[in-house]
Protein backbone atom coordinates (compact mmCIF):
# COMPACT_ATOMS: atom_id res chain seq x y z
CA UNK A 1 0.00 0.00 0.00
CA UNK A 2 1.27 3.33 -0.85
CA UNK A 3 0.69 5.93 1.84
CA UNK A 4 -0.14 9.47 1.13
CA UNK A 5 0.04 11.65 4.41
CA UNK A 6 -1.86 14.74 4.10
CA UNK A 7 -0.60 17.78 5.33
CA UNK A 8 -3.49 19.49 5.81
CA UNK A 9 -3.84 17.70 9.06
CA UNK A 10 -0.66 19.49 9.50
CA UNK A 11 0.17 21.86 12.58
CA UNK A 12 1.36 24.88 9.69
CA UNK A 13 3.87 26.11 12.82
CA UNK A 14 5.81 22.82 12.29
CA UNK A 15 5.48 21.75 8.69
CA UNK A 16 8.87 21.82 8.42
CA UNK A 17 9.30 19.15 11.09
CA UNK A 18 5.72 17.10 9.38
CA UNK A 19 7.94 16.78 6.25
CA UNK A 20 11.11 15.42 7.97
CA UNK A 21 8.61 13.28 9.52
CA UNK A 22 7.61 11.95 5.99
CA UNK A 23 10.91 11.95 4.64
CA UNK A 24 11.95 9.21 7.31
CA UNK A 25 8.68 7.61 7.36
CA UNK A 26 7.51 4.45 4.82
CA UNK A 27 5.12 6.82 3.35
CA UNK A 28 5.30 6.85 -0.52
CA UNK A 29 4.36 10.33 -1.19
CA UNK A 30 2.82 13.79 0.59
CA UNK A 31 -0.38 14.58 -0.18
CA UNK A 32 -0.62 18.72 -0.78
CA UNK A 33 -4.57 19.95 -0.67
CA UNK A 34 -5.10 23.11 -2.30
CA UNK A 35 -8.77 24.86 -1.86
CA UNK A 36 -9.64 28.15 -3.43
CA UNK A 37 -12.60 28.90 -1.80
CA UNK A 38 -14.88 28.77 -4.28
CA UNK A 39 -14.67 25.02 -5.02
CA UNK A 40 -15.24 24.01 -1.60
CA UNK A 41 -15.75 25.97 1.14
CA UNK A 42 -12.25 26.50 2.86
CA UNK A 43 -8.65 28.09 2.08
CA UNK A 44 -5.65 26.17 2.26
CA UNK A 45 -2.19 26.13 1.29
CA UNK A 46 -1.14 28.10 -2.28
CA UNK A 47 1.97 28.01 -4.07
CA UNK A 48 4.27 29.73 -2.04
CA UNK A 49 4.08 26.77 0.54
CA UNK A 50 3.93 23.97 -2.24
CA UNK A 51 7.42 25.12 -3.02
CA UNK A 52 9.19 25.47 0.02
CA UNK A 53 7.44 21.51 1.29
CA UNK A 54 9.19 20.89 -2.24
CA UNK A 55 12.53 21.67 -1.42
CA UNK A 56 12.94 20.08 2.06
CA UNK A 57 9.97 16.86 0.80
CA UNK A 58 12.41 13.06 -0.35
CA UNK A 59 9.07 12.28 -1.44
CA UNK A 60 7.28 12.78 -4.58
CA UNK A 61 4.65 15.38 -4.10
CA UNK A 62 0.50 14.36 -4.62
CA UNK A 63 -1.13 17.80 -5.32
CA UNK A 64 -5.21 18.05 -4.55
CA UNK A 65 -6.37 20.55 -6.62
CA UNK A 66 -9.80 21.53 -4.82
CA UNK A 67 -10.44 24.90 -7.24
CA UNK A 68 -11.99 26.05 -10.16
CA UNK A 69 -10.01 26.20 -13.13
CA UNK A 70 -6.86 23.88 -12.33
CA UNK A 71 -5.87 23.86 -16.16
CA UNK A 72 -4.42 27.68 -15.20
CA UNK A 73 -2.20 26.33 -12.92
CA UNK A 74 -0.33 23.19 -14.78
CA UNK A 75 2.83 25.15 -15.76
CA UNK A 76 2.81 26.73 -12.16
CA UNK A 77 2.10 23.68 -10.16
CA UNK A 78 5.00 21.85 -12.11
CA UNK A 79 7.25 24.84 -11.46
CA UNK A 80 6.88 24.66 -7.97
CA UNK A 81 8.20 20.73 -7.76
CA UNK A 82 5.17 19.05 -7.90
CA UNK A 83 4.93 15.38 -8.55
CA UNK A 84 0.94 14.53 -9.92
CA UNK A 85 -1.10 16.89 -10.25
CA UNK A 86 -4.89 15.85 -9.32
CA UNK A 87 -7.77 17.78 -10.63
CA UNK A 88 -11.29 17.14 -9.86
CA UNK A 89 -13.41 15.78 -13.12
CA UNK A 90 -16.51 18.23 -11.70
CA UNK A 91 -13.91 21.59 -12.48
CA UNK A 92 -12.72 20.50 -15.85
CA UNK A 93 -14.67 21.60 -18.54
CA UNK A 94 -12.66 19.75 -20.89
CA UNK A 95 -11.21 17.36 -18.95
CA UNK A 96 -9.05 15.81 -21.58
CA UNK A 97 -7.02 18.71 -22.81
CA UNK A 98 -6.14 19.16 -18.61
CA UNK A 99 -5.02 15.80 -18.89
CA UNK A 100 -2.92 15.94 -21.32
CA UNK A 101 -1.20 19.35 -19.97
CA UNK A 102 -0.49 18.15 -17.37
CA UNK A 103 1.09 14.86 -18.99
CA UNK A 104 2.93 17.15 -21.26
CA UNK A 105 4.33 19.33 -17.87
CA UNK A 106 6.04 16.41 -17.23
CA UNK A 107 3.84 15.81 -14.50
CA UNK A 108 1.52 12.55 -13.54
CA UNK A 109 -2.23 13.17 -14.39
CA UNK A 110 -4.73 12.24 -11.46
CA UNK A 111 -8.83 12.83 -11.64
CA UNK A 112 -10.95 12.85 -8.46
CA UNK A 113 -14.57 12.17 -8.27
CA UNK A 114 -16.60 13.58 -5.41
CA UNK A 115 -18.62 11.09 -3.54
CA UNK A 116 -21.71 11.71 -5.87
CA UNK A 117 -19.93 11.92 -9.01
CA UNK A 118 -20.72 7.84 -10.63
CA UNK A 119 -16.98 6.08 -12.02
CA UNK A 120 -18.58 5.44 -15.15
CA UNK A 121 -18.05 9.07 -16.22
CA UNK A 122 -14.19 8.19 -16.51
CA UNK A 123 -15.20 5.72 -19.27
CA UNK A 124 -13.97 7.59 -22.07
CA UNK A 125 -10.72 8.96 -20.30
CA UNK A 126 -9.55 6.28 -17.63
CA UNK A 127 -6.47 5.16 -19.79
CA UNK A 128 -5.02 8.64 -20.12
CA UNK A 129 -5.23 9.14 -16.28
CA UNK A 130 -2.41 7.53 -14.11
CA UNK A 131 -4.32 7.74 -10.99
CA UNK A 132 -8.10 8.30 -9.98
CA UNK A 133 -8.75 9.42 -6.45
CA UNK A 134 -12.56 8.89 -5.00
CA UNK A 135 -13.27 11.39 -2.30
CA UNK A 136 -14.66 9.36 0.73
CA UNK A 137 -15.81 12.39 2.23
CA UNK A 138 -17.13 16.14 0.85
CA UNK A 139 -14.05 17.65 0.04
CA UNK A 140 -13.24 21.02 2.09
CA UNK A 141 -12.44 19.93 5.66
CA UNK A 142 -10.43 17.29 7.26
CA UNK A 143 -11.80 15.34 9.83
CA UNK A 144 -15.09 14.40 8.35
CA UNK A 145 -16.64 10.27 8.51
CA UNK A 146 -15.80 8.08 5.86
CA UNK A 147 -18.63 7.47 3.73
CA UNK A 148 -19.63 3.97 3.66
CA UNK A 149 -20.93 4.00 -0.25
CA UNK A 150 -17.21 4.57 -1.43
CA UNK A 151 -16.33 0.86 -1.27
CA UNK A 152 -18.59 -0.68 -3.88
CA UNK A 153 -17.68 2.27 -5.71
CA UNK A 154 -14.31 1.49 -5.49
CA UNK A 155 -14.72 -1.85 -7.00
CA UNK A 156 -16.99 -0.44 -9.82
CA UNK A 157 -13.52 1.38 -10.84
CA UNK A 158 -11.76 -1.76 -10.15
CA UNK A 159 -13.87 -3.01 -12.28
CA UNK A 160 -13.92 -0.21 -14.99
CA UNK A 161 -9.72 0.10 -15.14
CA UNK A 162 -9.45 -4.13 -15.76
CA UNK A 163 -11.73 -3.47 -18.55
CA UNK A 164 -10.39 -0.73 -20.30
CA UNK A 165 -6.79 -2.13 -19.64
CA UNK A 166 -5.64 1.22 -18.04
CA UNK A 167 -2.92 1.28 -15.49
CA UNK A 168 -4.53 3.91 -13.11
CA UNK A 169 -3.46 3.64 -9.43
CA UNK A 170 -6.98 3.66 -7.71
CA UNK A 171 -6.37 6.11 -4.56
CA UNK A 172 -9.08 7.24 -1.61
CA UNK A 173 -9.46 10.30 0.53
CA UNK A 174 -11.27 11.25 3.16
CA UNK A 175 -11.88 8.98 7.02
CA UNK A 176 -8.62 6.78 6.16
CA UNK A 177 -7.44 5.18 9.50
CA UNK A 178 -6.44 1.86 10.27
CA UNK A 179 -10.12 0.85 10.08
CA UNK A 180 -11.26 2.07 7.47
CA UNK A 181 -8.11 1.46 5.34
CA UNK A 182 -8.52 -2.50 5.65
CA UNK A 183 -11.66 -2.10 4.15
CA UNK A 184 -10.27 -0.36 1.42
CA UNK A 185 -6.90 -2.42 1.17
CA UNK A 186 -8.83 -5.94 0.48
CA UNK A 187 -11.33 -3.52 -1.70
CA UNK A 188 -8.33 -2.97 -4.22
CA UNK A 189 -7.28 0.85 -3.21
CA UNK A 190 -3.70 1.21 -4.14
CA UNK A 191 -2.80 4.43 -2.63
CA UNK A 192 -4.67 5.81 0.73
CA UNK A 193 -4.12 9.34 1.87
CA UNK A 194 -4.57 9.72 5.89
CA UNK A 195 -4.40 13.17 7.58
CA UNK A 196 -5.94 13.08 10.96
CA UNK A 197 -5.16 9.26 11.82
CA UNK A 198 -1.70 9.84 10.87
CA UNK A 199 -0.71 13.52 12.32
CA UNK A 200 -2.93 13.38 15.36
CA UNK A 201 -1.15 10.52 16.62
CA UNK A 202 1.76 9.99 19.20
CA UNK A 203 3.31 8.32 16.93
CA UNK A 204 2.52 9.42 13.22
CA UNK A 205 5.58 7.02 11.65
CA UNK A 206 4.06 3.89 13.41
CA UNK A 207 0.68 4.61 11.74
CA UNK A 208 2.06 5.37 8.48
CA UNK A 209 4.19 2.28 8.91
CA UNK A 210 0.97 -0.05 9.87
CA UNK A 211 -1.30 1.57 7.05
CA UNK A 212 1.97 0.91 4.38
CA UNK A 213 1.41 -2.89 5.28
CA UNK A 214 -2.12 -3.27 4.60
Amino acid sequence: MIVSPSLLSADFCELGRVVDMINNSEAGLIHCDVMDGVFVPNISMGFPIIESVARRAAKPLDVHMMTVDPQNYVTRLRDCGAAIMNVHYEACTHLHRTVQAIRQAGMKAAVTLNPATPVCMLQDIICDVDMVLLMSVNPGFGGQKFIENTLPKLKRLKALIAESGSNALIEIDGGVNLQTGAALAAAGADVLVAGNAVLSAPEPAEVIRALAAL
